[in-house]
Parts: C-alpha cells; sequence; structure tokens
C-alpha cells in the first residue's frame, strides 16, 4: 500500500525505471490508466508504458512538452492540449474503449472532449509495464531524452472505462472498482536510481 509514497526519479538516465510486476490475464477491448506526476521537465518524457512483443507502444502516456499529453494505443496516438504549466502537479486519466474507438481524457479531475482511436483494436495481453522511461523494445532500449524526471504517485489501471466520479475518486487513491493494480496494492520493482519516498 503506497498511499503515501511517491517514487522520485531524481536525473535523466537510460536505464533507472519502475517496473510494474503484474499482467493482464487476457487481451484488452478497454482500459484506463490514471496517474499523477510533479516534474519541471520542458523536453519530451514518458510516464507510462505498456509495451508487448508485437507492439513497443502498445499503451503509452507520453508528454511531449508542457502544454500537450498523448495517449498511444497499437502506435498510434490522439493529443489533448493542457494549461501549459511547469512545477505543477497533474493528475491524469486516460480511457480507451475498441468497439467505440472513443478515447477519454481527464485532467486534474476535468474532463477534457473526447476523440478517436483504433477502433476495433485489441490491446495485447504479454506486456511489461514500465514507469518513468518510454520502451522501444519489449522492456527496454530506452531513450534518455524520453526519460522521466520528478515525481510520479497514485498509478491505476483498469480494464474497464471509467466516469469522471471514478476519476475522482482515485485521484484521493479511493478508487472504486477495484483495478488490475492499483496504488493501494501495487506490484513493482525498482531498476537502478528511482526512490521511494513518503
Amino acid at each position: 500500500d503506497l498511499e503515501y509514497e511517491v517514487f522520485v526519479f531524481p536525473q535523466e538516465t537510460k536505464d533507472s525505471h519502475v517496473l510494474v510486476r503484474v499482467k493482464p490475464e487476457r487481451p484488452l477491448q478497454n482500459f484506463t490508466v490514471c496517474l499523477r506526476s510533479y516534474t519541471d521537465l520542458t523536453r519530451p518524457h514518458s510516464l507510462f508504458s505498456y509495451a508487448t512483443k508485437a507492439q513497443d507502444n502498445e499503451i503509452l502516456l507520453f508528454k511531449p512538452k508542457p502544454s500537450e499529453y498523448r495517449l498511444y494505443v497499437g502506435g498510434r496516438f490522439v493529443s489533448f492540449s493542457v494549461p501549459n504549466s511547469v512545477a505543477a502537479s497533474e493528475h491524469v486519466c486516460a480511457s480507451w474503449e475498441s468497439s467505440t474507438s472513443i478515447v477519454g481524457f481527464w485532467f486534474n479531475g476535468k474532463p477534457w472532449p473526447r476523440k478517436g482511436l483504433q477502433r476495433g483494436y485489441t490491446v495485447g495481453a504479454e506486456a511489461a509495464i514500465v514507469l518513468g522511461q518510454e520502451q522501444d523494445a519489449f522492456g527496454g532500449r530506452f531513450d534518455a531524452q524520453q526519460s522521466f524526471v520528478g515525481e510520479i504517485s497514485s498509478v491505476y489501471m483498469w480494464d474497464t472505462g471509467i466516469s469522471t466520479w471514478g476519476v475522482l475518486a482515485a485521484m484521493h487513491n479511493s478508487p472504486r472498482e477495484a483495478p488490475i493494480f492499483g496504488w493501494r496494492n501495487f506490484p513493482y520493482e525498482i531498476v537502478g536510481e528511482v526512490y521511494l519516498k513518503p
């Protein structure tokens, strides 16, 4: 239970990351990912990377610049413009639904206009899930120029969509539905220089 903890990524590296020690039991037709990040980076960086052997950007939550988030599904992405703030704690959730292609995005609890991506696609289950680096191959081939520096916490993933009420509950680490994994019961392995701090 990491309710009062954060992962601190103290510097740019080509190898330090947090490996999430869990695999979805079956391919995903829907998913939601939520997390909180705190950084003063202005260059591109990866927050959440879910890679399979067939597709390195199976699910990727990526921030190319302070005013934009990208959600990748199966190697394609949609962008969401957000207020341009640096060194502010930001909570984001992104959800995707295969049957309609609809992507939902919430920034600090507020829903953004929905977009569409990869209708009919299925996300593979045999995944390597990494915080703080962007996988260019299954479980590795990281680029220091895309590494995260700062703090990440309140990480959740579900195999369903989510409501705005669900997002607000996740923001406060009291999720309504049981996640595939979540911050209150988080199976992780630290690789390299990452620290768990209160």
